[in-house]
């Protein structure tokens, strides 16, 4: 109840300074509200839109880098040469039997919370200390999911390494940031006749479509952090979609680029005459790709691939990003003839990545060896555990429907001797005593996971996959897809892809791009070098500004009375921006006047909010949050009272402007005071609540 009784903190308000500048009347329902600030002068029940101009801004080159949770990695494009994308170099180490394209999110700071390495260089020497040692280092893996499970996410927010010491997100995000922009820089440096200039480069950074504005701008200011662009030149950084880079890139596919399971029916892994299984020809072109890749130069169509001459006008497709940490949806129909794309439903998904898969792996360590040993040894031995998962990552990767035989996965002989030593009993007996039939031992130390115990592991996190698919897929806006792309590393897996086909092979053809690891970095680099292709998106959420409207008897309820110099107004009143899956174009902007509810304001606040469902009325109501603010700094009273009267006639008349832009990747406003003409031109701060 105390939210309801004090809604000032909500509503449109003048901080600190002026509250003394106007008393609220006795008749006034609380003093708090005397911080409301701001009525309409143009309140409409539905917004108005106007088309901006797009200002185009040159650049030499465009480099993106796919921040993911297991594995990042960087591609650019000369724009005198936008048809050839460039991968990253080769990196130096890696796991047998896996194709590094990427290198593994994973970073490795100093006892001093210095920079020392990232990526497989970061896991290796971790892997290289003394455990003694290793528990004064700080190494962080899979941590971008900490930016999608923080619900109240700040500048301040801090992050766990595996030993346990905690620092700064934003510094660790910064230090990934900055290693990828030195060795990007560096590659693209050396493949330039010309010297670049740091304004040259257009630098493009992959988030999910599933995250809220506050991570979007955690992952900007981190590039800003890290020095890839200035904050003065924010349009120098681009914050990519990964479902939407995705389908960018799958437009300018060829059909001997993609594997299309619903042509390939299979029974018990097999294809129908049994000849080979299920995977094998998937696995087949990715080998063909990893011998033609030497020069990691890919060239993409001017146009629109061959793909799409299938597809008539009105087809819908969707593209399901299966990523480590996260899976995200997003539902297109690309117009013909131009190409370009448009959101037919607002992106959506989950926490459903491959990582839920090791999540398991961990809670069945937990209930065979118990919950408080696996803490132990991940404190006490953090880069053996470190070991342990990377073992199981790289046979997580083997498995696939048709195996007949166990996977075996190495304890390392750390947690062999740590058990006996902390347990009193070998690893083999406390195996035998849990009773998990699953999971068997092997005399040469390794533990033994049956096709059942795979399956166990895989299943909660593919169905979590498949059910959110098949609900999205009931919507009215989608029902009739036609294609469904599976992109992301998880798609790789034999696990995913036959256990979508079965669930969903009837209903719409499943494309798998050959080289389905790359294709958000490639559509990445294909968004940087034209923003434009997307040209209309759904809106995820209700957004609108807290106002005063005149007081209706009979309208509004009593306790939303606001008395201010003698006029009744109705406080906590959302004035709607745009509706939650509402349509909107590239470009488009939607506008609101305002007049300061107070004479003699010297600043105001304008506070941003939303909601997940449209039918709000109040900035009180069940599920509306106070989610940004902008501030606009009015001038001095006396620079422009001096022609007005005494009674601040020209200030009840002030209009404010107020601006946002939704139909980006990120949401830009601004407010103008159209007295003087002074603009706030910066994004809302979403960090700061």
């Amino acid at each position: 109840m105390a939210a309801l009784l004090q809604p000032s903190t909500n509503s449109l308000q003048v901080p600190g300074n002026d509250r003394s500048a106007s008393t609220s009347p006795s008749s006034s329902p609380s003093p708090s509200r005397n911080e409301c600030s701001i009525a309409p002068l143009t309140p409409s029940p539905s917004p108005r839109t106007e088309v901006r101009p797009r200002v185009a801004r040159p650049f030499s080159v465009v480099v993106a880098i796919d921040f993911g949770t297991t594995s990042s990695g960087y591609a650019f494009s000369f724009t005198e040469d936008p048809d050839a994308i460039h991968m990253m170099r080769r990196w130096e180490g890696g796991d047998p039997g896996v194709a590094n394209q990427k290198s593994p999110t994973c970073l490795l700071l100093t006892p001093e919370m210095r920079f020392h390495s990232f990526g497989f260089a970061a896991r290796d020497s971790y892997h290289d200390l003394d455990p003694e040692e290793a528990r004064h280092w700080l190494y962080f893996d899979k941590f971008k999911m900490k930016i999608h499970s923080t619900s109240d996410l700040t500048m301040v927010t801090e992050l766990e390494s595996v030993s346990g010491r905690r620092v700064r997100a934003i510094e660790v995000f910064a230090h990934a940031l900055r290693f990828f922009r030195e060795h990007a820089l560096k590659e693209v440096k050396d493949q330039s006749s010309s010297v670049l200039e740091g304004t040259e480069v257009r630098w493009v950074i992959t988030v999910p479509a599933v995250w809220r504005q506050p991570a979007k701008q955690f992952m900007r200011e981190a590039a800003y952090l890290a020095g890839l662009v200035s904050p003065d030149s924010p349009e120098q950084l681009l914050i990519a979609l990964e479902p939407e880079a995705a389908s960018i890139y799958c437009r300018k596919l060829r059909l001997h680029q993609v594997i299309d399971l619903s042509q390939r029916p299979v029974t018990n892994g097999l294809d129908m005459d049994g000849s080979r299984p299920f995977d094998s020809s998937f696995r087949q072109a990715r080998e063909q790709l990893r011998r033609a890749r030497h020069s990691r130069t890919f060239l993409v169509e001017s146009g629109t691939g061959e793909l799409w001459s299938e597809m008539q006008t009105g087809d819908k497709y969707i593209v399901a990003d299966c990523g480590g940490g996260t899976v995200d949806l997003t539902v297109h129909q690309i117009e013909q003839p131009q190409g370009t794309l448009k959101e037919l439903y607002k992106a959506s998904g989950g926490p459903y990545g491959a990582v839920g898969v090791d999540l398991a792996f961990e809670a069945m360590l937990c209930q065979i060896f118990g919950n408080e040993f696996i803490e132990t040894f991940k404190v006490k031995r953090p880069a053996a555990w470190v070991d342990l998962t990377i073992a199981f990552e790289a046979r997580k990767r083997t498995a696939s429907p048709g195996r007949a035989s166990a996977l075996n996965i190495s304890l390392p002989f750390s947690f062999i001797d740590f058990y006996k030593r902390h347990c009193g009993q070998s690893v083999e007996t406390a195996l035998r005593k849990s009773n998990m039939n699953i999971v068997k031992w092997s005399s040469q130390g390794m533990l033994r996971l049956t096709t059942e115990a795979m399956n166990e592991l895989f299943q909660p996190t593919i169905s979590n996959i498949i059910k959110h698919i098949g609900n999205l897929m009931q919507k009215e806006e989608v029902k009739g897809v036609r294609f469904l792309f599976l992109v992301g590393g998880f798609a790789e897996s034999p696990m995913l892809q036959r256990a979508v086909q079965n669930a969903l092979g009837q209903q719409c053809r499943i494309i798998i791009p050959q080289d389905v690891g790359l294709t958000i970095l490639k559509g990445a680099v294909l968004f940087g070098l034209d923003p434009t292709v997307v040209r209309v998106r759904r809106c995820p959420l209700t957004y609108g500004v807290g106002v005063l409207n005149r007081f209706v008897e009979g309208r509004h309820p009593r306790e939303k009375l606001l008395i201010k110099d003698g006029r009744e107004w109705c406080t906590d009143i959302l004035d709607r921006f745009v509706s939650v899956d509402q349509s909107v174009a590239l470009g488009e902007v939607v506008r609101r006047s305002y007049t300061p509810a107070r004479v003699g304001q010297r600043k105001i606040i304008i506070n941003i909010y939303c909601s997940s469902t449209d039918d709000v009325v109040y900035i009180t109501d069940p599920g509306v949050r106070k989610c940004g603010a902008i501030t606009l700094d009015l001038p001095e009273p006396g620079a422009v009272a001096a022609s007005s009267s005494a009674n601040g006639s020209m200030f009840e008349r002030r209009e404010i402007r107020a601006t946002m832009q939704f139909g980006d990747t990120e949401i830009k406003v601004t407010a103008v005071d159209v007295v003087t003409g002074r603009q706030v031109r910066a994004s809302i701060d979403f960090l700061s609540n």
